[in-house]
């Protein structure tokens, strides 16, 4: 990609650039899922959501350039099977949240808020990878800024991931601004017993939102 932007107006980049802030910006389903983990476990579980939620939301580029949203686009079988399977792991991470961890023996303030990085990393790239929302929104966003003349999967992969990264940039600014916020909820009592319960009814009704919502628009 580097080597073929001497070939675009330097006008298309920068649209593409406000278009993509603009739009990362906006909050949606990937910036509630790290906001809430954030407020429940603090900034590193934020952060760790962060990259799997960029990770996801790239994969979901790469298969908008192989076609996939094509496929979701004619298969109305093929995206809802994706949008359930997204939707029930949302309402499983809402159920989870909820339900005793190791952790309740030896800290029962933090009930149920304690998880490796790992497993935040992978929660975050399941949520956004079965977001076949995400596959239709780059196939529909992305052509506006390609060029004649060059690869369409090299520029599609190109242009999703410079959309990424800039996502990711402004979900880190998000968990950076709820972590400051967390302090403050700590020293209230219960703040962490009804975060566990804000974080279950978050997902929850993400998840529902998910399985429940009809449209084939939108991405993040």
């Amino acid at each position: 990609m580097p080597a073929l932007l001497a070939d675009f107006p330097l006008s298309l980049l920068l649209a593409f650039a406000a278009a993509s802030i603009v739009l990362a910006v906006t909050p949606g389903p990937g910036v509630l899922y790290v906001v809430t983990q954030t407020l429940a476990q603090g900034r590193a579980a934020g952060l760790a959501s962060v990259a799997g939620v960029a990770l996801g939301n790239f994969g979901n580029a790469v298969g908008a350039s192989l076609g996939l949203a094509a496929l979701f686009a004619v298969s109305a079988l093929a995206f809802t099977v994706v949008k359930l399977g997204g939707a029930a792991y949302l309402i499983w991470l809402g159920v989870r949240a909820l339900l005793p961890s190791r952790t309740d023996v030896r800290a029962p303030a933090v009930r149920g808020l304690a998880a490796p990085p790992r497993r935040l990393f992978r929660d975050g790239l399941v949520v956004a990878l079965l977001n076949p929302k995400t596959a239709l929104f780059f196939a529909a966003f992305l052509p506006q800024f390609m060029q004649p003349g060059h690869s369409v999967i090299a520029q599609s992969v190109g242009f999703g991931a410079a959309f990424v990264a800039i996502a990711a940039c402004t979900d880190s600014a998000y968990v950076l601004a709820a972590s400051r916020l967390k302090p403050m909820l700590a020293q209230l009592r219960g703040a962490m017993g009804y975060g566990r319960w804000a974080t279950a009814v978050a997902f929850i009704g993400l998840g529902v939102y998910t399985a429940l919502s009809g449209g084939r628009q939108g991405a993040r």
